[in-house]
């Protein structure tokens, strides 16, 4: 250490004498950060104090001008920090130190909570509360005055002029991002000095923001420290809380915005001074890397004055990549105003215009407009396989426009459309991937080399060739004026090479004059010829192109930077797209259909396409599926989707007419099980089979009890509750009925038994419920168990369970029924079969709709005796069980299994999985066990006795959704996180969901 920070510092052994000296209080001692004062945490059993020492020979009436903010924050806002005395009545205190230095000393009251700086994760409503603080202050602080509140400090933005000159102190590539912020602060002086001024606090940083200890929904419930407070443009305390609350957030402008919208909230801000904001927050940032560069000369021992160094300089660097018009328009639609300040007076000005679409293409002759739906539950786009086919989706688009010939077929704008929800429109954002999905401009599809003429008067602002890049072709950009002198843009892509000769830059246009050309299939790079026409209030640095899509979070914004094309030609049927209102779809629901009908997470997600391993809801924004294994080859898979259509529009009817499909199903489906499971029922659901199964198994042992395993479920028949402890022991339930006997749940990590070797344990309770059955002169009907348990929280049974179990029901008559629903079709891995892990051959097994992919499809497979026991004389038919659809789509997914390696692949990547998730079970051991097979895994939550967290596991599985995975809880107390995705999930999949996992694991609320 220093010699000179050495004679500074204060330790706390010393801070506790003073204590107990000047306030007569005693506790225990903290250090706590600070930049000038020495601050120290007070703890006594019934209070906690914040102890201020200052540097030798501090300016009293700086202290005293804290002081007296502080008094009237707290008046107005009573969650600031109060002030006390000292036991001679002074509220600010004076001490010599060791060296003989004058020390003052200050006494507040500690604010119970946690520094922002220690709080993850950081959300939008907890920096829409930091906003909404700090304007409080603001607002407090409105027409207080003090002479110290004039002082010149270096950290005042309005002064930051003294950072220019250690320049010389940065890299190259820093010098660059300083420089350039500093321009522009010096360009705008002017204006800048203009605008209103306040007292301000000027310091909510990172250390001086407290924030609740509610975990889940935290607010800011105080800033403190007002050491650092200045008369200065009141719009810079804004920029200070903006500068050091984005650091570490992917998306710094989506950050800063809630703060906006917060602090404008409390202290309404004015027009003028958001143009300014950009900049003054990154000015905030140089002066303090420039104070880090100089302080590391100075006082290279002192800590906290480099904390913020690092984060601060990533942030200047990514500040510099935002867009500084789209930075001000963001921040006008977060205080309310309209994004882009001429919107409302351009819409006026274009209500008086005349201009006609049929001049804008007066080659073709139409008289109405057919809206092409390309949205992204678009049945008529199809599967991502169909609408990826350029020829395909080409010869859809010709056939209509010959179906309809005095039609101009357009549309799109903003349209959230499924094309952009690839990896080339995705970023990372604060709370996951997003994607850039929602359309700014209308389409005309039209023949290839139709012209196109000018709407209005202007000049070429660029003609550039998207070079040789397929999916554009050449663009124009034209700029135009409106009467009273607003600048606007006209954009037109998609055009023929020849366009480039028609127009250069700079040349003046005329309304109506010819322009471009529509370019054809190649040029065009998707779909048939057509024109993508977009309107711009601003060209956001763009020299000659301009992004076609957005994100769909902020299409507030864009849709004033880019409004409604048909704004100019008010031509009825080229409407916006309208996005559709969950709220009144959720109402409905509520009030009309079945109210046992939940919805998955707390906040509901609407899903409008499935492609894989994902899902992807109404903003276009995929979810990766770890939940779903319905869609058992992954959602709709092409080739099953096209079994499907391919029989459906031939025939589909019963099973009382002979066809071949249910024969070659039932063939393919025989020949994954034992030669002793050799006929199949074919029925439409897991609940059917389960039903079915339990009729054979009564109709074969002419008995009614049945034996099943506590919390396992069976389906939703009054039959198969009646044997799914999952449902009549739980909410509504009424308990065991007569003749259902419930065995435990063979949990190796948290049951009645517990280790490997529990097989004989756990039986034993199936011999116990078979001399129930006995004693009450009954006889043993059957016994059904899934190979694993899957509400029961994925539980793997132990070895022999089955076997075992087995054995004892076969010697009391009884038949065993293996429910695969789950489990089966090669999602294991290591078998085809889930009970093939066991060394089991069971009478029955029954199968749900996973072997359809989703499509209502099931099977029960069982032995030729059971079989034959169930043949009566009684017919069992089923009017859509077998039909050639179901089956035609049965067999498509039972080979694709086979050809795409699925259940090879479940192996391989359910073993990465199972192997990665143990070694995050290391770092985490909030993770209390790791168990399954293949894909169809699980891991529960228990603290470090083992037990159950259930409210962490439903906030993992709602903060997973919220990063964009899908998960979902079960178990016999809700604390397992249950992972069984489609059997196409690869390597990079489980890399995500494991990345996303160790994220959220470390937010505050994960810890024990």
């Amino acid at each position: 250490m220093s010699v000179a920070y050495s004679n500074l510092k204060i330790h706390s052994q010393q801070a506790k004498e003073i204590a107990k000296n000047l306030y007569n209080i005693e506790g225990n001692v903290k250090v706590l950060p600070g930049e000038l004062d020495f601050n120290f945490l007070v703890e006594t059993n019934s209070e906690s104090y914040i102890l201020k020492i200052s540097r030798p020979d501090e300016d009293l009436s700086y202290l005293e001008f804290q002081q007296e903010m502080l008094l009237l924050v707290l008046k107005r806002e009573p969650n600031s920090p109060k002030v006390f005395s000292d036991i001679h009545g002074n509220s600010i205190s004076s001490i010599k130190d060791d060296h003989g230095n004058t020390r003052f000393v200050r006494l507040l009251s500690w604010i119970d909570g946690r520094l922002w700086s220690s709080v993850n994760p950081i959300k939008n409503d907890l920096l829409f509360s930091l906003g909404n603080e700090a304007g409080k202050i603001t607002k407090a602080l409105t027409g207080f005055e003090h002479s110290k509140a004039e002082r010149q400090i270096d950290w005042d933005i309005a002064h930051a002029e003294w950072t220019f000159k250690y320049l010389g102190l940065f890299s190259e590539e820093q010098k660059t991002i300083v420089s350039y912020f500093q321009k522009q602060f010096e360009a705008f002086q002017k204006e800048y000095n203009n605008l209103r001024k306040s007292v301000v606090h000027n310091d909510a940083n990172d250390n001086n923001i407290l924030v609740s200890s509610d975990l889940i929904n935290p607010e800011v419930i105080a800033i403190i420290d007002y050491g650092d407070a200045i008369y200065t443009q009141t719009i810079n305390d804004l920029a200070v809380a903006i500068a050091y609350a984005i650091m570490g957030n992917p998306d710094l402008l989506s950050a800063t915005l809630p703060i906006v919208s917060g602090y404008h909230n409390q202290y309404t801000l004015l027009e003028e001074e958001l143009k300014y904001l950009y900049n003054l927050v990154a000015i905030r940032l140089i002066i303090s890397v420039t104070k880090s560069a100089l302080n590391k000369q100075k006082e290279p021992d002192n800590t906290y004055l480099l904390i913020s160094e690092k984060p601060a300089w990533d942030v200047l660097k990514r500040w510099k990549d935002v867009d500084e018009n789209l930075a001000y328009y963001s921040f006008r639609s977060a205080c309310g105003f309209t994004a882009h300040p001429n919107e409302n007076e351009f819409k006026l000005w274009t209500q008086k215009q005349d201009v006609s679409l049929n001049d804008f293409f007066p080659t073709l002759d139409f008289n109405h407009i057919h809206t092409i739906d390309m949205s992204i539950g678009s049945t008529w786009l199809g599967s991502e396989r169909e609408y990826n086919d350029l020829e395909l989706t080409t010869f859809k688009i010709n056939r209509l426009q010959a179906e309809k010939p005095k039609a101009l077929f357009a549309g799109g704008y903003v349209e959230i459309r499924p094309f952009y929800s690839t990896k080339a429109y995705q970023k990372e954002g604060n709370s996951g991937p997003e994607y850039r999905t929602t359309h700014l401009g209308v389409d005309f599809w039209v023949k290839e080399n139709t012209p196109i003429h000018a709407p209005f008067d202007g000049q070429v602002f660029s003609i550039y060739n998207n070079g040789n890049n397929k999916d554009y072709g050449p663009t124009l950009i034209l700029k135009h004026e409106t009467d009273s002198g607003i600048p606007f843009y006209t954009l037109y892509g998609h055009l023929t090479e020849s366009s480039l000769d028609v127009v250069v830059k700079g040349q003046k246009i005329n309304k109506n004059d010819l322009i471009a050309y529509v370019g054809d299939d190649f040029e065009n790079g998707d779909w048939s010829p057509h024109l993508h026409f977009q309107v711009m209030l601003n060209m956001l640095d763009n020299k000659h192109d301009f992004p076609g899509v957005a994100f769909p979070n902020n299409i507030t914004v864009w849709k004033s930077i880019c409004p409604n094309p048909n704004l100019l030609f008010k031509f009825e049927g080229l409407n916006e797209h309208i996005k559709k209102d969950n709220t009144n779809l959720i109402d409905f629901r509520k009030n009309h259909l079945g109210k046992s009908l939940s919805l998955s997470y707390k906040t509901p997600l609407k899903m409008e396409r499935g492609s894989g391993v994902y899902l992807i809801d109404d903003t276009g924004r995929k979810y990766l599926d770890t939940v779903n294994n319905v869609a058992h080859v992954g959602h709709e898979h092409p080739k099953v989707v096209k079994a499907g259509q391919d029989q459906m529009a031939v025939l589909n009817t019963n099973s009382r007419y002979l066809h071949d499909t249910i024969k070659d199903f039932a063939k393919e489906l025989l020949n994954t099980f034992p030669k002793e499971l050799s006929v199949v029922h074919v029925v439409n659901s897991g609940s059917e089979a389960n039903e079915l199964a339990l009729r054979m198994t009564k109709a074969y042992t002419k008995a009614q009890d049945m034996i099943a395993v506590e919390i396992g479920y069976h389906g939703n028949t009054n039959a198969c509750i009646d044997i799914s402890s999952y449902k009549f022991d739980g909410k509504g339930g009424q308990g065991a009925p007569e003749h259902t006997h419930i065995v435990p749940l063979p949990d190796r990590f948290r049951g009645l038994y517990q280790g490997d070797n529990t097989a004989e344990d756990y039986v034993k309770h199936v011999d116990e419920q078979i001399n129930n059955i006995h004693k009450k002169d009954r006889k043993v009907a059957g016994f059904i168990c899934e190979s694993i348990i899957s509400c029961g929280g994925q539980i793997e049974l132990p070895k022999n369970y089955l076997k075992l179990a087995y054995q004892a029901v076969r010697k009391a008559g009884g038949l065993c029924i293996a429910d695969e629903v789950q489990t089966g079709c090669g999602r294991v891995g290591h078998t085809f079969w889930g009970f093939q892990l066991h060394d089991v051959i069971p009478d029955i097994v029954t199968i749900g709709k996973p072997i359809g992919n989703g499509h209502p499809l099931a099977a029960v497979v069982c032995t030729q005796e059971v079989a034959n026991a169930f043949a009566n004389g009684m017919e069992y038919f089923n009017t859509f069980g077998g039909n050639p659809v179901s089956c035609a789509i049965g067999k498509e997914v039972l080979q694709v299994i086979k050809d795409e390696n699925l259940q090879e692949n479940a192996l391989k990547v359910g073993t990465y999985l199972k192997n990665e998730l143990i070694n995050l079970q290391k770092e985490f051991p909030i993770i209390g066990d790791v168990r399954g097979q293949g894909l169809f895994l699980g891991f529960e939550l228990t603290d470090e006795v083992k037990h159950p967290l259930a409210e962490k596991a439903s906030y993992l599985a709602n903060r997973m959704k919220d990063f964009g995975v899908l998960m979902s809880t079960d178990g016999k107390d809700l604390n397992a996180l249950k992972i069984k995705p489609p059997l196409v999930f690869l390597v990079e999949n489980a890399d995500e969901l494991l990345s996303r996992l160790k994220q959220i694991f470390k937010e505050d609320f994960m810890k024990y």
